[in-house]
């Protein structure tokens, strides 16, 4: 029996996979320095927010690469991404948006 509109939601996942999945409110902050798609050549079939998961998750847990679990884009993609991004900065971009948005919040409960 296939899925109805009415049972998807229902069945549907409301948890993170991973405990170094992003939550909403972190995506919301780094979202905006991700990369705008190419204007020409293929458009791009990669969800970056799975493939910063899929970064968070081999830093959180020191796996080798070859042995990132299969819900997470292929291992080689991940590594493109992630070479690509250091070369260029953005990972250091986002730590810094993440860090400052944590000194931000504990300010504010101080």
């Amino acid at each position: 029996m296939p899925w109805t509109e009415t049972t998807r939601p229902h069945y549907e996942r409301r948890c993170p996979r991973y405990a170094s999945d992003l939550t909403d409110a972190e995506w919301a902050l780094i979202e905006p320095l991700m990369p705008a798609p190419n204007r020409i050549g293929r458009p791009r079939k990669t969800d970056l927010r799975e493939v910063v998961n899929s970064l968070l998750y081999m830093a959180s847990s020191g796996g080798a690469w070859r042995l990132l679990p299969k819900d997470f884009p292929p291992f080689s993609t991940v590594q493109k991404y992630f070479w690509h991004w250091r070369d260029e900065g953005l990972l250091r971009a986002i730590n810094n948006e993440l860090v400052m948005a944590a000194r931000e919040r504990r300010c504010v409960v101080s």
